[in-house]
């Protein structure tokens, strides 16, 4: 007979103890907004090498994988809704910090392309950062004001004020 799982040698308490123990990410796991980091940074390193095209990979990966964690949060925030607050609270966070860091990835591919003469490639990473962080974020002020230089729109935004 072959058994599925082999025995635990603690005892119940224990095993449960442990099972309820926080889990330690796994040090540069691909899985985390850490490796998001990584890859900006590396980016960054790039620019400031003046190798562009190394730059823009970089900058393109890490908004592939800040995608990518923001979809499996949202997917885990919503499966767990309503059986364990705890899950949808962490994947919620995590989920925010993520979308900063996409919104930085777009921020610094935009600033690539309108360096390389390339301004019409940068609105649409423009557009995204203001959709996503709004225009009332540093961000998303940030990147209406490069549509504004860009010549995408004309029309300034001084922030909302009350009965505008």
């Amino acid at each position: 007979m072959c058994a599925l799982a082999p025995a635990s040698p603690l005892a119940p308490g224990a095993a449960r103890a442990q099972a309820e123990a926080p889990a330690v990410p796994a040090a540069g796991s691909p899985f985390d907004v850490n490796a998001v980091r990584t890859l900006l940074q590396r980016g960054d390193a790039a620019v400031a090498a003046g190798n562009l095209a190394e730059a823009r990979r970089q900058f393109d990966l890490a908004r592939e994988a800040a995608r990518r964690l923001l979809g499996f949060y949202r997917s885990l925030s919503g499966a767990f809704r309503g059986l364990d607050a705890r899950i949808p609270r962490e994947m919620d966070d995590k989920g925010r910090q993520t979308l900063d860091l996409l919104a930085d990835a777009n921020m610094r591919l935009a600033a690539l392309f309108r360096r390389q003469g390339q301004p019409e490639v940068a609105v649409p990473l423009l557009v995204e950062v203001v959709s996503s962080m709004t225009p009332t974020t540093e961000v998303g002020r940030r990147a209406y004001q490069q549509l504004l230089e860009i010549g995408f729109v004309t029309t300034p935004f001084y922030g909302s004020t009350p009965g505008s």
